[in-house]
């Protein structure tokens, strides 16, 4: 038998929130080493969480969190609702987001890099994984920068964390038409903010799509032009958040709502999990 006591038992489970039984028999094969029974752990877990690394990962949660001049949000996923809706996992998702905003992080490797406390945050997760016997991954990372920002975070299950998640960057006054603006994004999921930021390639595709549906569809010759440049002024609308019908009063657009509220939005990010 080993020589370690209960308090190092107490103290191994703690530490790495391991059951009675896997932690003792670390224990027993470290010699009573509390440490090396730490190391024996995480091991173990590191080879369960390579087993998993090919599972899918639908569930999890969304958190943002402001800092100066900016505010990051990311995306943690996880196999399933049970362990997304858990407090263990939404306390991840909380030392994460800290984590990644304390370090400044602008880049998924950078967020995976950044210190939590002794590990990285891509160690932290994988210990977390090995607790929790999920594969868990931080999906996404984003930062947005202006001089304020609207949050919003929704749940689209009350049992669940936030699904999604939207911040946006403007300057002006009008904290509640932002925070609106924040809540028509997380519906209408705009991909630009302005029609001039749609990549050239994807609006000659877009072109090319409705020439070929218009034409199908047996429209005259001459009326084509207008018929296709009608329906890619419909895409823009679809994906620029300028361009779109405002949520709440589809009789005018986001921009017109923005300019009468007196609003300049620099820049947005929207993640739901999943997706």
């Amino acid at each position: 038998m080993a020589d370690f006591s209960l308090a190092d038992l107490k103290t191994l489970r703690e530490r790495l929130g391991t059951g009675m039984v896997d932690s003792k028999n670390a224990l027993v094969e470290a010699g009573g080493d509390l440490e090396k029974a730490t190391e024996i752990l995480r091991l173990k877990g590191a080879k369960s969480n390579a087993k998993r690394s090919d599972r899918s990962t639908s569930e999890g949660l969304v958190a943002a969190k402001e800092g100066a001049g900016s505010t990051v949000i990311i995306e943690l996923a996880c196999e399933t609702d049970f362990v997304a809706k858990s407090d263990k996992f939404v306390a991840l998702g909380d030392k994460v987001i800290d984590a990644v905003s304390a370090a400044g992080a602008t880049t998924l490797e950078e967020g995976l890099a950044a210190a939590a406390g002794s590990q990285t945050v891509a160690e932290l997760i994988g210990d977390e994984a090995a607790i929790l016997g999920e594969k868990i991954e931080l999906r996404r990372l984003a930062v947005v920068t202006g001089d304020k920002f609207a949050v919003y975070l929704h749940r689209t299950n009350k049992d669940l964390p936030p699904q999604v998640g939207v911040v946006v960057g403007y300057s002006g006054d009008d904290a509640d038409t932002a925070r609106s603006i924040a809540q028509h994004i997380s519906f209408a999921d705009p991909q630009f903010l302005t029609s001039d930021q749609i990549p050239a390639e994807t609006v000659e595709n877009e072109r090319r799509i409705v020439e070929e549906i218009s034409r199908g569809e047996g429209k005259p010759e001459a009326a084509l032009p207008k018929i296709i440049e009608g329906r890619v002024a419909a895409f823009f609308k679809q994906v620029s958040l300028l361009d779109q019908d405002y949520a709440k009063d589809n009789k005018q657009s986001v921009k017109k709502v923005l300019a009468d509220a007196g609003l300049t939005v620099s820049g947005f990010a929207r993640f739901k999990v999943g997706a």
